[in-house]
């Protein structure tokens, strides 16, 4: 299969690009399944049910959340009718909606989105991330029940997103982390044939801090006090995020690819 996997999307920038792209590359890149992280795309602060709908409209076959799953408080309710959106599996007990869905793709294939939540420098002590996802890959094994398996890893520290690569090698086709909104430079197969990638990076205009607009984070950093509300930046974005080419028979990925279109960031595509 030909898979796309693109990060956060942040603000109206964000999804603008989405939106007036994902269609084309679709077709241009032949891509069989299409994942977005959505979780900053309604002004930066969770992902409303009208914005989920553009996204999906877009293209998307599945829309992850993160942190902020639930701050906007339509997501409640929404999650809960619509299956192609899922929130972290380690996310509060009780939570609505599902931390992992089987997705039909073409040709009689299925894919498993599995999202997680980090623990290292987060806000809140979600519960154990490795745990969370050990269940749900032995029931659903790469190139069995499921052709290929998508990890998203929302978390802040590098280190904590390439354990749990290496944790899901030989068992996921795909493990790309999201959150810090920074594209890393280390796509690669790891030796059990899973694709991965530290940070797919944001969908939103680099010319920012993190996707911001860059007055108020820097005041903040100058001089400690606050006197604004953060904004999303609103220039041209550039999606960001990775390709993976995976074999049906047993789910491993062939090739992995750091994807970039429009804004200001060096082009990459498949």
């Amino acid at each position: 299969m030909r898979i796309l996997f693109l990060g956060d999307v942040m603000g109206r920038a964000g999804r603008a690009a989405v939106r007036d792209n994902l269609p084309r590359l679709r077709t241009d890149w032949r891509l069989d399944f299409v994942v977005v992280n959505g979780e900053n795309a309604s002004n930066g602060m969770g992902l409303s049910g009208d914005h989920a709908k553009l996204l999906l409209d877009a293209g998307a076959d599945c829309v992850t959340l993160g942190d902020h799953a639930f701050d906007q408080k339509d997501m409640l309710q929404f999650i809960e009718s619509e299956p192609r959106i899922v929130r972290p599996i380690n996310y509060a007990k009780g939570a609505p909606g599902r931390g992992y869905r089987l997705y039909n793709a073409p040709g009689g294939r299925k894919v498993l989105v599995v999202q997680v939540l980090g623990q290292v420098f987060m806000k809140r002590p979600f519960d154990d991330p490795f745990s969370a996802v050990e269940p749900v890959l032995k029931s659903h094994p790469r190139g069995g029940l499921a052709q290929a398996v998508i990890v998203d890893m929302h978390c802040e520290a590098t280190s904590e997103k390439m354990a749990m690569g290496h944790y899901c090698d030989g068992r996921a086709s795909l493990v790309v982390g999201t959150h810090t909104h920074v594209p890393t430079a280390d796509a690669q197969v790891l030796a059990g044939g899973t694709g991965y990638l530290t940070d797919a990076g944001m969908c939103g205009d680099y010319d920012s801090v993190i996707g911001m607009d860059k007055v108020e984070p820097m005041r903040r950093f100058i001089t400690g006090m606050p006197k604004a509300r953060f904004t999303p930046a609103t220039g041209e974005a550039t999606l960001s995020g990775v390709f993976v080419e995976t074999d049906d028979r047993t789910g491993a990925a062939q090739s992995v690819r750091m994807v970039r279109v429009g804004g200001r960031l060096e082009q990459a595509a498949p």
